[in-house]
């Protein structure tokens, strides 16, 4: 079956954007779409709630922005996403439809999904209320990954634990393209602007990000470094596990080291990538981590989990540690505390491998992946 293209012969594209709501799935929009409208061939239809408006603005003059309003609870997300988005892009004659999800709409015109939430996370989690989702995610990801014409994986390791298993069956329509980092992220011009006994951590607070191992290790760290502050910028998305970290560094005595700054746009996390002493990642669970590769574009010396995609986007250029190892982690910061030359010697690593992540190759990549994705035909 064959169906109108865009206009001038472009590839009709619906950016079905509608659960990019924080952390990776934000900054990935953000970034790509610049790039996607400058592409050659693609005619964009960005498909937004209108509660996310105010995460991202007015899009690039390239692309056509549909705002949504309708009942924005989960279930009703998802019903309007496999039901009302496939009649809506037949209608409007969509080449291809891409979920910048694990899941998207299986009925819309030649799907294209993003493999970038880990299913790990459920081995993190306690609450059977966030069980649930995570189920209902895997099923959803599972069926969406048979059911696409084409699948991005964010990383290798993306690619692999994202396939249940047959990673074989599912490799000939999925390809590996790693985020890019934004331009402004560059190290400060005067090396010596870093700040004594400041640790950053940059992420959204979710059980995964693994921060109560890190305030357990920095109880330890303030034995010998009683200055120590731990700074953490990142959305209280989970406010639940927030309040059992604030509980925690109470009975651990460092509530008053503890500093919660909230989601901080570009510009402020510039700042603190340049003037921290340490960037500190301690995720069990990444797919990618964008906060990650913008401290080391930054030349901040870093402390990372050695599990998930953290060693396959790092590289050499960091620090490794286990993540579920709180004295390790601690003798860890203590040895980036208290050594300056390994400091130097990680912030030039640092800039090396930054300098193998661009969101233009991102954009043009995916954009090359969409226009394939039309040439295969209806499924």
């Amino acid at each position: 079956m064959t169906r109108p293209g865009g206009s001038s012969g472009k590839v009709r594209v619906i950016i079905n954007a509608l659960h990019a709501k924080s952390g990776g799935g934000v900054t990935y929009l953000r970034n790509i779409l610049p790039h996607l409208a400058a592409a050659d061939g693609l005619e964009l239809h960005l498909f937004l709630h209108l509660d996310q408006f105010e995460l991202f603005g007015t899009p690039p003059e390239n692309v056509r922005l549909h705002l949504l309003d309708f009942p924005n609870s989960f279930i009703r997300l998802m019903a309007w996403e496999q039901v009302a988005l496939p009649i809506l892009a037949y209608e409007m004659g969509a080449d291809v439809t891409f979920s910048l999800a694990n899941y998207g709409p299986l009925l819309a015109p030649n799907p294209v999904i993003v493999l970038r939430n880990s299913l790990a996370v459920v081995r993190r989690e306690y609450r059977l209320s966030k069980w649930a989702y995570w189920i209902a995610l895997a099923a959803a990801t599972l069926v969406s990954l048979v059911g696409c014409r084409a699948a991005i994986a964010v990383s290798d390791y993306a690619r692999r634990t994202l396939a249940f298993g047959m990673p074989a069956l599912f490799k000939g329509k999925t390809t590996v393209i790693h985020h890019g980092v934004d331009a402004r992220f560059v190290p400060a011009d005067l090396p010596q602007s870093r700040r004594p006994d400041e640790l950053l951590v940059v992420s959204d607070v979710y059980v995964q990000k693994n921060l109560h191992t890190l305030i357990r290790a920095m109880a330890v760290v303030r034995r010998s470094h009683p200055e120590v502050r731990l700074i953490i910028a990142g959305r209280l998305v989970d406010l639940d596990y927030h309040q059992e970290l604030l509980r925690l560094a109470a009975e651990c005595g460092v509530g008053d080291a503890l500093e919660f700054l909230g989601g901080q746009p570009p510009g402020r996390l510039l700042e603190l990538y340049r003037r921290c002493t340490a960037f500190i990642f301690p995720s069990t669970v990444e797919t990618f981590g964008n906060p990650l590769v913008e401290a080391i574009a930054c030349g901040a010396p870093v402390l990372c989990s050695d599990s998930a995609a953290m060693p396959e986007v790092a590289g050499d250029a960091v620090l490794y540690v286990h993540p579920l190892d709180e004295q390790g982690m601690a003798q860890a910061i203590v040895r980036l505390l208290d050594d300056p030359s390994l400091r130097g010697e990680l912030e030039q690593k640092s800039l090396r491998q930054a300098a193998r992540y661009s969101w233009a190759e991102t954009g043009a990549r995916t954009a090359e992946v969409l226009r394939q994705a039309r040439r295969g035909g209806a499924l």
